[in-house]
């Protein structure tokens, strides 16, 4: 047995194990994200989640006093700041707060793939979320940006597999090159799994699971955007590959969803511009 195959191997073991050991999310802010991913979404409940997180109530009354949201008066509350900014930017400031504290880890090699990663799934949660509220497909803006966010789920819980294991082992080591190549094989049935284990939607369940896949179910519009913004990604070189001469236009998710070379374009061009996704 090769190098490669024996921590492939360990690596699943590990995985498959299903030790407590990946504290992707903490459960107050996963709470708070299917209470979001509602029809109906309680105020009430999401004003209790929020005030539970000092760090959190603090940036959403900061964003709600900026110039972009400032009304007559200061917001000084969380519900105040709530109503002020609304269900859908309070999701994605939630979604960005979140996830930015789970993408980092005190190993330099894994936390300068997870910055990347990072990187990756806010370029394909933006561009999923533009891409369905320019469409109508029926897809909620938060459902298409959740699923964007959480697509590569599978990568981030194979790097906090490795640093766990390089915590607790000081001879495990890995290339990058080997560590990229096990998160490309095992990242999609890997981010199911994490997915229906913390109770998440099956819908954005299979959207990690399917979003490499040749053949693909086109009547899910949610994996479609996914897929599209995936690859919007990709050829602008948000994250850990870059695929510059990527026809865009010629993809069957962007023939199946009717998109233009303009509508593609405005989604390039707001990625290229958001602080964050490139630095």
């Amino acid at each position: 047995m090769t190098d490669d195959s024996k921590f492939l191997q360990t690596l699943k073991e590990h995985l498959e194990s299903e030790q407590p050991f990946l504290p992707i999310f903490d459960p107050v802010s996963m709470r708070l994200q299917q209470e979001l991913l509602k029809k109906d979404p309680c105020l009430h409940a999401i004003e209790k989640l929020v005030c539970a997180d000092q760090s959190l109530s603090s940036q959403l009354l900061k964003i709600a006093n900026s110039s972009v949201y400032r009304g007559l008066i200061d917001s000084t509350t969380v519900r105040s700041a709530l109503i002020r900014l609304g269900i859908s930017e309070v999701f994605r400031i939630v979604l960005t707060n979140v996830s930015r504290k789970s993408f980092s880890d005190h190993d330099r090699q894994i936390d300068a793939i997870m910055k990347k990663l990072w990187q990756h799934s806010m370029g394909c949660a933006f561009a999923a979320g533009m891409l369905s509220n320019s469409l109508d497909f029926g897809v909620f803006q938060q459902e298409a940006f959740f699923a964007g966010l959480l697509h590569d789920i599978g990568k981030l819980l194979i790097l906090k597999a490795v640093a766990d294991k390089k915590k607790t082992s000081k001879v495990f080591n890995v290339s990058d090159p080997m560590l990229l190549e096990a998160m490309d094989l095992l990242h999609a049935e890997q981010g199911y799994r994490l997915l229906r284990r913390i109770q998440i939607p099956e819908t954005l369940a299979l959207v990690a699971r399917d979003h490499h896949l040749e053949e693909f179910a086109a009547d899910n519009y949610v994996l479609v955007l996914v897929r599209i913004a995936n690859h919007i990604c990709h050829r602008r070189g948000i994250g850990l590959r870059c695929d510059p001469d990527l026809d865009l236009l010629a993809l069957p998710e962007a023939v199946h969803l009717g998109l233009s070379l303009t509508e593609l374009d405005n989604v390039q061009d707001f990625l290229t511009t958001t602080p964050g996704l490139f630095t």
